[in-house]
């Protein structure tokens, strides 16, 4: 005879959600995520503070990016953890977006419960959002514009993005400087896309109108003492070695001497060692060496003696992108002097930043290189500035390798989703109910925007619909203003690339969470007495 208890096949401590509990679990929690970041979204959109705990306690953030903002909490939600890595990878992938993308996920789940409430099955729903994915895209590219053939509307173009990207940043009050540094710092890319040839430095002090283009590398580091200050025609070693005097490495070792006179022998042959390993240095012909690790003080002097300049602790990432726009390459061993390609740049010199002293490569190989210069009154602020410029960046060099863009200010959203609500009408069954769902989550896009605007997104919302319904493609939402107009002649721009990102991501990731039905956590692992011997 068959028990009609249930069978549990989990660990005890192990715990599962099954059916509707599972499903609204997660819609909850991915719902709870999109309302955290919704009020940072737009022109007018607000800051979060966020205190660091743990190894950093009592570290401040404070920035509106949904990426970084998100990155922060500890999540416990799984379907929430998702949308976290969903923003993440926004951020990786174009720069920018990752709050649109957050809210408008969570929209889609938050129409998706009411679906769910009138008994219509999550694949039914799945079925027409991909049908309202695939027409919304349609309609976003259709409405595209590509002016890459005519430098002169392509520039103006990268320089309206920009415009529009640091709008909802802290720059937002200095968003035409920093547009011009951003554009001016891609174009001198020359369509490679390689950001690491644009280096950002931070330096409190001064205000952030003052923070310049330089076209060149700089390095926040100083030549060691009486060595040579400025350097022509420079040959650079770039080296990643241990400079000091070699110690013996080996735990618990012990050297035991009967006298001081052995002491100081022990002494004169580490020298001797040292003064070995650069005269092999010297032996490579550069008059430049930068080395990632310290470099002590006998070192030092046998370099001044050699009139090299040598430069100690630059920091990993400093000598990678050294190494990229010098053309050189970095080295441990100094054996071989001729299978090392040495770095070349036209004139090393120093400079004075504030009251900070760096070094200006100019004229490296990599003619593109060139470093943007922050300047601003506390760590917070060059923080986020850094932030929102690297996100600018992201985006016009993803809108240099494809160049169309499209409308900003909700006119693009609103677009998608008349388009959605047009194919929507001619679909029969189900589906379309899911399209009309769609469409909605797409309008709560420029809802949000008003509503932290602090204007009636109700009147605004309504008045932009009937603007689209009657043929005006380009109105989208003027929040300077605080009414509706003409998307192109405000100059308000988007790229193509992260718009599209927005809508795949956010409808993918909807998507896997709206599938579940069952939701397992693993026992947590018991904790034994260590039994190892140390």
């Amino acid at each position: 005879m068959v028990s009609l208890n249930p069978v549990r096949v989990l660990k005890h401590e192990a715990e599962e959600e099954r059916g509707e509990m599972a499903r609204m679990s997660s819609i909850i929690g991915a719902i709870a995520i999109g309302d955290l970041v919704k009020s940072t979204l737009g022109p007018k959109g607000m800051d979060k503070i966020l205190v660091a705990m743990g190894r950093n306690e009592g570290q401040v953030e404070i920035t509106n990016d949904g990426a970084t903002i998100l990155r922060s909490l500890g999540i416990d939600n799984p379907a929430a953890k998702i949308l976290v890595d969903m923003s993440r990878v926004q951020d990786d992938e174009v720069g920018d977006g990752t709050t649109s993308v957050t809210v408008f996920a969570s929209e889609l789940l938050r129409e998706a419960e009411k679906l769910i409430d009138q008994k219509i099955h999550p694949q039914i729903i799945i079925a027409g959002w991909r049908d309202a994915t695939n027409v919304a895209r349609e309609a976003l590219q259709n409405a595209s514009l590509d002016n890459s053939q005519d430098a002169a509307k392509f520039k103006e173009d990268l320089l309206n993005i920009a415009r529009t990207t640091l709008s909802s940043k802290i720059l937002s009050q200095h968003k035409e400087h920093f547009a011009n540094l951003a554009v001016e710092a891609v174009l001198r890319l020359k369509g490679s896309g390689s950001l690491s040839a644009i280096q950002i430095i931070k330096k409190s002090g001064g205000r952030l109108e003052d923070s310049f283009l330089d076209e060149g590398f700089l390095l926040d580091k100083k030549p060691g003492l009486h060595q040579p200050k400025r350097i022509e025609n420079a040959k650079i070693l770039i080296a990643n070695t241990p400079m000091d005097t070699d110690k013996i490495k080996v735990f618990g070792s012990r050297v035991r001497v009967d006298s001081m006179a052995k002491i100081a022998e022990l002494e004169v042959a580490e020298k001797e060692k040292m003064k070995d390993k650069v005269a092999k240095i010297l032996k490579h012909n550069a008059n430049v060496f930068i080395n990632r690790q310290l470099i002590y003080n006998y070192p030092e002097q046998l370099f001044a003696d050699a009139g090299v300049m040598a430069i100690e602790h630059a920091d990993f990432d400093g000598i990678e992108r050294l190494a990229l726009v010098t053309g050189g390459e970095i080295v441990s061993t100094f054996d071989n002097p001729d299978l090392v390609k040495l770095g070349h740049c036209d004139l090393i010199e120093q400079i004075m930043i504030g009251e900070d002293t760096l070094l200006r490569f100019s004229g490296v190989k990599l003619g593109e290189a060139c470093s943007i210069v922050i300047r601003g009154a506390t760590q917070q602020i060059l923080d986020e500035a850094d932030r929102s410029l690297h996100d600018a960046l992201c985006v016009l060099a993803a809108t240099v390798r494809e160049s169309r863009i499209v409308l900003g200010g909700g006119c693009s959203e609103m677009l998608m989703a008349g388009a959605v609500n047009a194919a929507a009408a001619k679909t029969p069954g189900k589906e379309a109910v899911a399209m009309e769902a769609f469409a909605r989550a797409l309008a709560q896009l420029p809802t949000t925007i008003a509503d932290n605007a602090g204007y009636d997104s109700a009147q605004l919302v309504s008045e932009l619909r009937a603007a689209h319904s009657q043929g005006k493609s380009t109105m989208g939402l003027d929040m300077d203003n605080g009414r509706i107009g003409c998307m192109r002649q405000l100059g308000i721009t988007e790229s193509f690339v992260v718009k599209r990102q927005v809508l795949m991501s956010a409808s993918e990731a909807a998507e896997v969470i709206l599938r579940v039905d069952n939701i397992i956590k693993a026992a947590p692992r018991k904790r034994v007495q260590d039994r190892g011997h140390c």
